[in-house]
């Protein structure tokens, strides 16, 4: 710790790592200090000289009484007098947090050549509010005026902190408890710094918003935004690329405090960011934030993908854009789908009831290509014929494969998901025979309803996280699972004639597996919850929902053999 002197103030100041490497400066918000860092700067020390500092007003630096000493001009004065001190020579990575972020966008829009990139959170120009406020009242179309009605909701707490007496009662009464159960943080705010901190808002937004000015910069910024912050609505972000070209916006699921509730997910953006503008490799992650809206640079894992449905899923990836990993259980059909692709696809061997393979493929591939944002769940085969003659070592195949492989896809790469904080999609695919159930295909029916039973529950529950789940169920497709189906209570002599029976059936059908792929993506860019693909798929889910007594009427036709 040392103290940095900014005109009268003196700001305390921590580092860590070593002063050679490139300097990282993490600036808190309100009511925080620069502790709200502690968890980030622990995880960036080994790699930069980390820097955190408590603000005027805040922690251990200097509590001007004035109200006028907390303009941004003289935070902006703090901010680079602390540069000053710590990195005298070389340009600093600043990352900001809420009033952090506010006044570190002005230092950044100054023009200096102090600083070589700028991370912010939850913290927007008050200049570049003011115009996006502007913009949409000036064209109040519905979408406008909803955007600008839910801010203002969302930013009531500013119109409190102007009231001094009753704001710093409240305070005093718990407010910060209040905030901290809220939003799940470990630690209380200071009560010293939520009154004092409060002078920031009395200083700066309403004469900031009266005579805002343009505030540009070329410097590289990174916008990581919180899907489910209270306090900044995501569209009060949407114009930022107006005055910052050079900008990764990146999404991130979760709260206003982010950075102290998920440490190492900042720490991990802040790290490829910075070493990106140090001259590393740029990371698929910051590759999707130059293109936040298509399937470019997503990676894509599909199960099953050496034939049918998943070869062609992999292949409608790919020719959007996004990276493939294609496995499968017989390794040779897997290189043949990412032989097709090229160079944007890899194959692995993947047997999917194997849950042990599965987790040990899924730390090989985070290693070498990071998380997958896309996992379809396609694996499958087919046990055709009455119920009786089902032995149970079918039953236990069928579910292993059609069921279990599905879970351990959901398991491992959702985890993993939902542990990188970005989001993502999970694809299982179905069959339309989950809720069109019949006499002779009860266990692929029990195993296909299992798996869409089990996506609707696992929408529900991964949805905070941002991940979608789709249930995709297909008709009667030409696939080779029909080619590679069996079929119990017969002799084995007749396994072949049966499946070429089934088989050219399906074929005289003639909806081939390219068009369920065309679903599959379409389901995933929309977020569709249960996607039925052939025309008999979409009538019997029709039947199954308003007219059930029909549905069960056809289960009763079998195969003749």
């Amino acid at each position: 710790m040392r103290t940095v002197e900014s005109g009268d103030v003196s700001l305390a100041v921590y580092e860590q790592g070593d002063p050679a490497d490139p300097t990282v400066l993490l600036v808190h918000g309100y009511p925080d200090d620069h502790t709200t860092w502690d968890g980030v700067a622990a995880r960036l020390a080994s790699q930069f000289h980390v820097v955190t500092y408590d603000v005027r007003g805040a922690g251990a630096s200097t509590r001007p009484r004035a109200v006028s000493d907390y303009q941004i001009p003289h935070l902006v004065s703090d901010l680079f007098a602390v540069m000053d001190e710590v990195s005298p020579t070389r340009p600093v990575h600043v990352v900001a947090h809420d009033w952090g972020s506010i006044q570190a966008w002005y230092a950044v829009t100054s023009g200096t050549a102090r600083i070589a990139s700028y991370t912010t959170i939850s913290g927007p120009c008050l200049d570049h509010v003011a115009y996006w406020t502007r913009r949409r009242l000036a064209r109040p179309t519905p979408r406008n005026l909803a955007q600008v009605v839910w801010q203002q909701l969302h930013s009531w707490y500013i119109l409190a902190f102007h009231v001094p007496f009753l704001a710093a009662l409240a305070w005093r009464l718990g407010v910060g408890k209040m905030i901290a159960r809220a939003e799940g943080l470990t630690s209380v705010p200071s009560t010293s710094d939520g009154i004092d901190g409060m002078k920031l808002y009395r200083a700066n937004i309403f004469p900031r918003m009266k005579a805002a000015s343009e505030q540009r910069t070329d410097v590289p910024v990174q916008m990581i935004v919180p899907v489910h912050d209270r306090y900044v609505t995501p569209s009060l972000l949407e114009d930022v690329s107006r005055w910052a070209p050079n900008l990764w916006r990146r999404k991130v699921f979760g709260g206003h405090w982010i950075a102290s509730k998920r440490p190492a997910v900042i720490a991990r953006m802040v790290e490829e960011f910075v070493s990106h503008i140090e001259g590393e490799p740029v990371t698929r992650g910051l590759q999707r934030a130059l293109a936040p809206s298509s399937f470019a640079h997503r990676l894509v894992l599909i199960t099953g993908a050496g034939s049918g449905i998943g070869r062609e899923t992999a292949l409608a990836f790919a020719r959007e854009g996004a990276d493939v990993i294609v496995t499968d259980i017989d390794l040779s059909s897997a290189k043949q789908t990412a032989d097709l692709i090229g160079p944007a696809a890899v194959a692995y061997q993947l047997d999917v009831t194997d849950e042990s393979a599965m987790r040990q493929l899924a730390d090989a591939i985070v290693v070498e290509h990071g998380v997958p944002d896309i996992v379809v769940n396609n694996a499958g085969i087919a046990i055709a014929g009455l119920f009786l003659a089902t032995t149970a070592k079918d039953w236990s195949r069928i579910i292993d494969v059609n069921l279990l492989g599905v879970v351990h896809g959901c398991q491992v790469f959702g985890s993993l998901m939902a542990e990188a904080g970005e989001g993502g999609h999970i694809v299982n695919v179905a069959s339309a025979a989950a809720y069109l159930p019949s006499r002779a295909l009860p266990a692929y029916s029990a195993t296909k309803a299992a798996v869409l039973a089990l996506s609707a529950s696992l929408r529900a529950d991964l949805e905070p996280s941002g991940i979608g789940v789709s249930a995709i169920c297909p008709g009667f497709v030409d696939t080779p699972i029909t080619r590679a189906a069996t079929f119990v209570g017969v002799a084995s002599s007749t396994q072949d004639s049966l499946r070429d029976r089934v088989s050219r059936m399906y074929r005289r059908r003639n909806f081939p597996p390219s068009r369920v792929a065309s679903a599959i993506v379409a389901a995933v860019r929309a977020n569709r919850a249960v996607v039925p693909v052939t025309p008999e798929a979409k009538l019997g889910l029709l039947l199954a929902r308003f007219a059930p007594g029909l549905v069960r009427r056809l289960a009763r036709i079998g195969v003749d053999r």
